[in-house]
């Protein structure tokens, strides 16, 4: 399939524009500014972008069932009630280790939040990825990460696969959608590149996967078995995450950072910290809300 190349759809200037979460009922897409603490909402419809600050750096957002918003913060799970722009927090975690933060995070198809850390230095085994239940219950599902990255699920909910992204590897899990419980852990994908990482994921319909490649310029999308299928490139280098949205969940959204980059680069990457759009040729999934 020729694709026409990404188009830009916000001119954001993130610093480190993360998380894409469509909005379905809204038609909006969430993201956010993980080291400004600033959580935003993009409606495609008119190009308007507001945003509201959380007062701490903000991984993830996702919509909530009772409605409302719940994100992944520096201290742990905030909740943000519905019409509201405050954020309460409702579950710490790792709060005795304050060299960490909250990073990347999704919710299964049984409104359970999956979420992980890593330390602000990017201390190789200083994170790990937890598993948030309806009540708010912490638990540990993997230890000994680098830097919690892109997760998601194939599309009949069997295989669970998540980035740890120093290891330039996407693994895959057998996951029990009634436990909520991984096993069987596979290395799926080697990403063997000397420079870029893997971070953000999405799976399709058809159960392809896309990665952002931070520091590789593109979006990489892989058969279920692991094969690398396309390479998209992009006109930033630092490519963080992606998200499928629009009216026919057929549109990829893809968001990228300035963070790091010096005024050479910026001068060369003007495009830096803005979100593209993706005509992806196949259909996403509506995603999960949090049941809690």
């Amino acid at each position: 399939m020729r694709r026409k190349a990404p188009e830009l759809a916000l001119a954001a200037e993130a610093d480190l524009g993360e998380g894409p979460w469509w909005d379905e009922q809204n038609q909006d897409l969430l993201w956010v500014d993980i080291f400004a603490g600033e959580i935003h909402r993009f409606h495609p419809a008119d190009g308007s972008d507001s945003s509201f600050s959380v007062g701490q750096p903000v991984g993830m957002v996702a919509g909530r069932r009772p409605g409302g918003l719940v994100c992944a913060v520096r201290d742990g799970i905030g909740l943000i009630e519905p019409g509201e722009e405050v954020m309460t927090l409702a579950a710490g975690v790792e709060a005795s280790r304050r060299e960490n933060r909250m990073n990347d995070g999704a919710c299964d198809s049984a409104g359970r939040l999956w979420a992980g850390t890593m330390a602000t230095d990017l201390s190789s085994g200083a994170g790990a990825l937890y598993r948030i239940g309806h009540d708010l219950a912490v638990n540990k599902v993997v230890g000994d990460l680098s830097i919690s990255n892109g997760l998601d699920w194939s599309p009949d909910g069997s295989t669970f696969y998540f980035i740890d992204s120093p290891t330039r590897r996407i693994d895959a899990y057998d996951f029990d959608a009634g436990s909520g419980e991984i096993s069987n852990h596979r290395s799926l994908a080697e990403l063997p590149h000397p420079v870029a990482t893997p971070d953000g994921m999405a799976v399709d319909a058809d159960g392809t996967l896309w990665v952002a490649m931070w520091d590789g310029g593109c979006i990489r999308r892989y058969s279920p078995a692991g094969q690398l299928l396309e390479t998209i490139k992009l006109p930033v280098s630092r490519v963080t995450s992606l998200a499928f949205g629009g009216r026919n969940l057929d549109q990829l959204f893809i968001t990228t950072a300035r963070h790091g980059l010096s005024k050479q680069r910026l001068a060369s990457e003007p495009l830096a910290g803005t979100i593209f759009c993706l005509d992806a040729g196949v259909t996403g999934f509506a995603p999960h809300l949090f049941a809690g």
